[in-house]
């Protein structure tokens, strides 16, 4: 369907989005202009039904075109669809959920057909379609051939202008004050309906032969700007919310009140200066643990840096038992720092790649041997430990039936098999191998693919070009990292013989594995994890357990009220109130 130029807000809605692996693949339009719909409990109208229309209706188009059918019988009879027994309509796939807010939908006439007898509008579910939208209670729509709107009755009101081939009809449905407009090529053309009941579906009614429109749900730029209404509503809607009056009486028991969530907000998160000059500048006691604030403070740092074998070395130090009694979150820390093992950032990896005295603060990962040659013998995830084999994988996945006590592991991508390696896969030096030749670490897949491959990592860690390599490109890295990875394997084994299978804990060891199966691991379709961003939600974790360990609130009451908010906003929604496609918690908090 051609359509006109999109507006600014729209343009922000084709412009493409960066997936993990670095390619661009368009956007949801739809999850833009409604992002606090959510499609799983509410879906949007996407197409119209195949199920829910009259036989006289035909759709095409991946059920976006409409166009009005009849025998060639009927063709031939000059006083076919004069009569209200020959409408047909068809509703939308699903109604319209209240959490979008402002839903609007536009239909372009492809052909008037013979006489223009079309209707655009809105129904409940179950109205008669063998009619035109609007003729029928609870049915709502503004007719093509005289321009009048129907409100649940055969009997127009003069509305517009008529509207024929090549125009473009939009409706629009104000969910915060139960209101319908239309639009007509781009312009308003007013509000149509009031009091409208919620649960509607878009409609279109046809009635005579050779009618054809086509439907634009949203997946194309409109026509009209419906990003100015959707702006004025989303200002209005924050504005009642920030003016809304509070009881006169404990105004300052209230205010009161809300100092203390955020001084317990910048203690909970390790702000102690902030936390202490707010305190005084609003007349609160300050009597937080100042050691305690900066004991976290300084395993926060760690975790945020990369650094999580220190700071899961200072956590047990500063706090026994701790990671014991939650063998979980111990497992996600030591996946997380096998990541930053191959992102070059934990201190296992600057151990090799720095000073050579350093003394390592994982004290799980065992030194690397060397043969009698003095060479470093291979190490790799897959080789046996203990009597314990390493995991199985089939394209990046690790499988639930390997046998445990089996010492041959198969592997396809990302692992060494029986044979050899395949696809991409890393030998116990972190070369790469392909078809049983040796190509380098070095992670460049442009003017540096064709310059000579080398064995050698440490040397092309000193290359001119610095460009991101596994472990930092240090070898020896590389060897504690593959070591490591075979110790938390058989930490996983040993969780799941314990506590039984975790689902949570299995996908994060198969996701940081996976990254071994890329040459690049930073563009492939794992490398999300190695953002730095990733580090925040095991933080969180983690400064959570130390609070509880010390019988303090594992999440600050204000981050609790805001969640409260959000799931109230969402309750609200679910129950039709249209406000709440506009009450967007975290961006009023931020206002």
């Amino acid at each position: 369907m051609t359509m006109m130029a999109a507006t600014s807000d729209e343009r922000c809605v084709m412009e493409p989005e960066r997936t993990n692996s670095g390619q661009s693949q368009p956007m949801d339009r739809l999850k833009l202009l409604y992002p606090m719909v959510n499609e799983e409990e509410t879906p949007l109208p996407r197409a119209w039904s195949a199920k829910d229309k009259y036989t006289y209706i035909g759709l095409s188009q991946n059920n976006l075109r409409v166009h009005y059918k009849v025998s060639r019988g009927c063709l031939r009879s000059p006083g076919y669809g004069k009569t209200h027994k020959d409408a047909a309509s068809v509703r939308a796939t699903h109604s319209i959920p209240a959490s979008c807010g402002l839903y609007y939908f536009e239909v372009k006439i492809v052909s008037k057909g013979r006489d223009g007898y079309m209707g655009i509008g809105l129904s409940v579910q179950g109205v008669n379609v063998n009619r035109l939208p609007g003729w029928d209670k609870q049915s709502y729509g503004y007719h093509g051939d005289d321009g009048h709107s129907f409100c649940s009755s055969g009997t127009g009101q003069p509305y517009g202008p008529t509207f024929t081939t090549g125009d473009v009809i939009g409706c629009g449905v104000n969910l915060v004050d139960n209101t319908a407009f239309y639009t007509k090529n781009g312009h308003h053309l007013g509000i149509a309906f009031t009091d409208l009941p919620p649960n509607l579906f878009p409609t279109v009614g046809l009635q005579t032969p050779g009618e054809v429109v086509d439907a634009n749900f949203g997946q194309l730029p409109f026509v009209f700007d419906i990003g100015d209404m959707i702006n004025e509503l989303r200002v209005r809607t924050r504005l009642q919310i920030i003016n809304y009056p509070t009881p006169d009486h404990g105004q300052g028991q209230w205010q009161a009140i809300l100092h203390k969530m955020v001084s317990t907000y910048l203690v909970h998160h390790g702000y102690w200066d902030t936390a202490e000059a707010f305190a005084s500048s609003t007349g609160q006691v300050f009597e937080e643990d100042y050691n305690s604030i900066k004991n976290r403070q300084k395993i926060i740092k760690l975790v945020l840096s990369g650094r999580m074998g220190e700071a899961i070395e200072v956590t047990s130090r500063l706090y026994p038992g701790l990671l014991e009694k939650d063998p979980d979150l111990l497992f996600a820390l030591k996946c997380r720092q096998f990541v930053e093992m191959v992102n070059g950032s934990d201190s296992e990896v600057c151990q090799s790649n720095g000073n050579p005295n350093q003394t390592s603060v994982i004290q799980s990962t065992k030194a690397y041997t060397k043969s009698a040659t003095g060479t470093v013998e291979e190490m790799n995830i897959n080789n046996t430990m203990n009597g314990t084999s390493g995991p199985q994988f089939v394209n990046g996945q690790i499988e639930d039936d390997v046998d445990m006590e089996e010492s041959n592991v198969n592997a396809i991508n990302g692992v060494k098999n029986s044979t050899g390696y395949q696809n991409g896969n890393l030998d116990a030096n972190g070369y790469k191998c392909q078809n049983g030749e040796d190509v380098d670490m070095e992670i460049d897949n442009s003017a540096n693919q064709s310059q000579q491959q080398t064995s050698n990592i440490t040397d092309s860690t000193t290359s001119k070009n610095n460009k991101k390599q596994l472990c930092g490109g240090n070898k020896q890295a590389i060897e504690k990292m593959l070591e490591f990875g075979r110790q938390l394997y058989s930490q996983s084994i040993h969780l799941r013989q314990q506590y039984g299978k975790n689902e949570s804990n299995k996908k994060m060891l198969q996701d940081a594995f996976s990254l071994l199966a890329y040459s690049n691991p930073w563009n492939s379709p794992v490398g999300w994890q190695l953002d730095p961003q990733q580090r925040e939600t095991v933080c969180a974790r983690l400064n959570s357990a130390i609070l509880g360990s010390s019988n303090l609130p594992r999440r600050p009451p204000l981050e609790v009220a805001a969640s409260h908010a959000r799931e109230l906003v969402h309750l609200m929604s679910t129950a039709g109130l249209g406000a709440c496609g506009f009450a967007v918690v975290d961006n009023i908090i931020q206002y």
